[in-house]
């Protein structure tokens, strides 16, 4: 059934969820280690994920027809989660944001490589409007020409890779087990690292904040799911970059950080070129 403006509505409503799991995340760096936080946040995660799925689908959802692909997006979910979330520690929230939405122009360069797709011309001239617009957040004398600016690069590089291994998946599994096994990838992995950075369990404020991490990010991606239902990705894409207005808006209200005008020029821009990329791709399913 489509309805579009419900789809845009959910799609609003899952970029807020977003924002706030975002700006919870930063908050909580300041007095806790990201492994900590995160090994926290993937066990809520997978368990509201299981509590879902299993009553609706029983054991059959842990059925697996792709093995490798899954751990490996598993893995790279979790990249995305350590990059993001060490750049949240050293970056302004805004600014973070921005750079990680490179993820439309990555997905382009890495799937030539990965797909043996092909690009056009004028995804390349996007590419590199794109990366532009970076250079400009980050242009000498603007404070952010620092290393822990190519954590958040790294991170939508991660996001490409996890996008790519996706569409590779494809549907030899259920959305379900993808879902599920992607987490409990994550939780495994940051359980077996759990001696590194085990120092006792935080302060019980701390540690709810950490649970709220989950379920922010689970009721995100179940907006996000719904609104696919309504609408097509191609249709929504465009409204994912709200996430970076309500970075910022986060950012001043919550950490009394406001980008300047180099940064906000450069914001535009890289939300520009992927706007443009959701566009040529709008044309081409057209």
């Amino acid at each position: 059934m489509s309805r579009p403006l419900k789809g845009i509505l959910l799609t609003c409503a899952a970029v807020f969820a977003f924002a706030s799991l975002d700006s919870l995340s930063k908050y909580l760096t300041a007095f806790n280690s990201v492994l900590m936080i995160l090994w926290v946040r993937y066990l809520a995660q997978t368990f509201l994920l299981a509590a879902w799925q299993l009553p609706r689908h029983g054991l059959r959802v842990l059925k697996v027809n792709c093995p490798g692909l899954q751990v490996l997006r598993g893995l790279s979910l979790l990249s995305i989660s350590l990059f993001f979330l060490f750049a949240l520690r050293y970056l302004p929230i805004g600014e973070a944001t921005a750079v990680h939405f490179l993820t439309p122009l990555l997905v382009i360069l890495l799937a030539i490589p990965m797909l043996g797709e092909r690009a056009s011309l004028a995804q390349w001239l996007l590419v590199a409007v794109g990366f532009a617009g970076v250079l400009i957040i980050v242009r000498p004398g603007g404070g952010l020409l620092t290393p822990a600016m190519l954590l958040p690069v790294a991170s939508a590089c991660s996001y490409a890779i996890f996008q790519l291994l996706t569409r590779r998946i494809g549907t030899r599994d259920s959305a379900a087990t993808t879902n599920l096994v992607t987490g409990l990838v994550g939780a495994t992995c940051l359980t077996l690292l759990l001696p590194l950075f085990w120092s006792g369990l935080p302060a019980w404020p701390q540690l709810l904040g950490m649970l709220s991490l989950g379920v922010i990010a689970v009721t995100g991606h179940m907006l996000l799911t719904v609104a696919f239902q309504y609408s097509s990705p191609v249709l929504l894409a465009p409204f994912s970059y709200l996430q970076i207005f309500f970075a910022v808006l986060y950012g001043f209200l919550l950490f009394d950080h406001a980008p300047d005008s180099g940064a906000l020029l450069g914001m535009g821009v890289i939300a520009l070129s992927g706007l443009g990329s959701a566009w040529l791709q709008a044309r081409r399913h057209a």
